[in-house]
């Protein structure tokens, strides 16, 4: 039985990535598999995902820390550390061009130019010894060509779009002097500097306050509109994927286990990973809103993952098909899938 479930999924991966792309695809992903080499031994932090982001789309990915996201994103900027992570397999095409084969001078215009990432904490990603004119600036000259007075005057309207206070006097500070929310705002608006098609956002509202989360969030919303660009949202907060995003992805361990488009996947969880999540979400009808349930255990360690469904020593549902292979990604309805042996009890749930 394990031997033609591996084939049939197998002919599933070969067919999706023999597909063509469709016209509307920005991002497509394929079979992209990262590996980590420590001092424990190799593991794979990412294994064998696909999914695909369209022109203007905003896909929300979620999962607990550990389960794979940020390497993803970074494996897509190509950002991952040399001397301990690689791309091992699998695609990424990127408006038509595979980005994984890619040298590193052609990388290079690409980030930032056409793809652009907010990265998951601006007090470290922002460098503490030069200003933040000087900063905005250097991607400005590097990637668009432009002169000193051209970049200041794009630095300054780029701040002035990201509702940043006191612009001229902004320039030169330095990141220790603006408070946490003002310095995600530089990080956005370099994000953005040359209008990228793409916008890889890693938990962009992390340890901000729920006013500024808010204002961030409705910043995201109105600059993706403006200009058209797609956004992949990395986060671990449900509440802000149902409030932003068209599509959600569930990742656990390093795998996609549901995706689905966010009113569906709200309504009509097909995962019981993705269950537990959204259970674990407080309610204002909730009679003791102090307890609320959680997932029993902890994510598996990547040097002692369990043989089958990687969720199934968490699951209350599993059962030996479950403990003995690993289930598909399989679709359950239109735009939405699923990985679990058990789909129909747990929608039934």
């Amino acid at each position: 039985m394990a031997e033609d479930i591996a084939t049939s999924h197998a002919s599933q991966e070969l067919a999706l990535a023999e597909a063509p792309m469709d016209a509307r695809t920005l991002l497509s992903v394929r079979d992209l598999t990262v590996e980590f080499q420590t001092g424990q031994g190799r593991f794979e932090a990412v294994h064998r995902i696909g999914f695909d982001v369209a022109k203007g789309q905003v896909l929300g990915v979620v999962g607990e820390s550990g389960s794979g996201k940020s390497v993803t994103a970074l494996a897509l900027m190509r950002l991952l550390p040399d001397h301990a992570a690689r791309i091992s397999g699998g695609r990424v095409v990127f408006d038509g061009s595979d980005i994984v084969p890619m040298r590193e001078a052609e990388m290079c215009r690409i980030r930032g130019r056409r793809i652009g990432m907010i990265f998951q904490d601006p007090t470290t990603s922002l460098n503490p010894i030069f200003t933040i004119g000087h900063q905005l600036r250097e991607g400005l000259r590097a990637h668009l060509g432009l002169g000193r007075t051209a970049a200041n005057r794009r630095a300054e309207e780029l701040l002035s779009l990201v509702r940043l206070p006191s612009v001229r006097a902004a320039l030169d500070k330095y990141p220790h002097e603006l408070s946490g929310g003002m310095r995600q705002r530089v990080m956005i608006a370099m994000a953005l500097a040359c209008e990228p098609q793409l916008l890889i956002a890693d938990e962009p509202t992390t340890a901000l306050d729920v006013t500024t989360q808010a204002q961030i969030l409705e910043l995201l919303r109105d600059l993706q509109q403006q200009m058209g660009m797609a956004i992949m949202l990395i986060t671990h907060d449900l509440g802000v994927v149902a409030e932003f995003a068209d599509a959600v992805q569930v990742m656990y361990a390093g795998r996609i286990v549901e995706r689905a488009p966010v009113s569906r996947l709200f309504a009509n969880p097909a995962h019981p990973y993705t269950q537990g999540l959204l259970h674990s979400m407080p309610a204002l009808d909730e009679e003791d809103p102090a307890v609320l349930p959680a997932i029993p255990g902890m994510v598996a360690s990547p040097f002692a993952m369990p043989d089958g469904c990687p969720f199934h020593p968490r699951c209350a549902l599993a059962s030996d098909v479950c403990r003995a292979a690993v289930p598909p990604l399989n679709p359950i309805a239109p735009a939405h899938s699923a990985a679990c042996w058990h789909v129909e009890a747990v929608m039934a749930a």
